[in-house]
């Protein structure tokens, strides 16, 4: 199996441009969508709604694949809501995952999810695969726990863009 590069991106905290601009600058080829919903309330962040965030990538002549199966269910997300309840945390704010949404995340998704079933919807000439969803800080978001599980299945490199 050839190299692959694994980066996290979420989208709070960028502008437009900005966000755009670090996706080139880290040489994404894919971006790999792992958000259940597709679409960010308020117009600061609409470029990352599904469709206009398709095109402008497929403008970039980056590629777009949407995996669900890696976004966490209803069920997962009340876990966090309860868990950021009980700190009076405000989602935007978090700043790590509550144990309980770690526990029901690898229960619900990742213990099913197949790492080599990402790598065969790739194209061959894959090099740097972006994991997004929409939280700053990736230890504050699923993605990072996908991260990991491709990073040590595969010994990948991971690296997260910040704003």
């Amino acid at each position: 199996m050839k190299k692959i590069k694994i980066i996290t991106i979420g989208v709070y905290g960028f502008d437009e441009a900005g966000f755009f601009s670090a996706l080139c600058n880290a040489e994404i080829d894919t971006f790999c969508d792992i958000r259940s919903r597709r679409g960010v309330r308020g117009a600061t962040y609409a470029f990352a709604n599904s469709k206009r965030l398709q095109a402008r990538l497929a403008e970039l002549g980056i590629r777009y694949i949407h995996r669900k199966d890696l976004a966490p269910t209803q069920i997962v997300r009340e876990k966090q809501a309860a868990a950021d309840k009980a700190t009076k945390t405000a989602k935007r704010k978090r700043t790590e995952l509550g144990e309980a949404f770690i526990d029901a995340y690898h229960t619900e998704c990742l213990d099913a999810f197949e790492p080599q079933s990402l790598l065969d919807t790739l194209e061959p000439d894959t090099q740097v695969v972006a994991l997004f969803c929409v939280e700053t800080a990736p230890e504050a978001c699923h993605r990072s726990l996908v991260a990991d599980k491709l990073a040590k299945t595969f010994n990948l490199e991971v690296e997260d863009i910040l704003p």
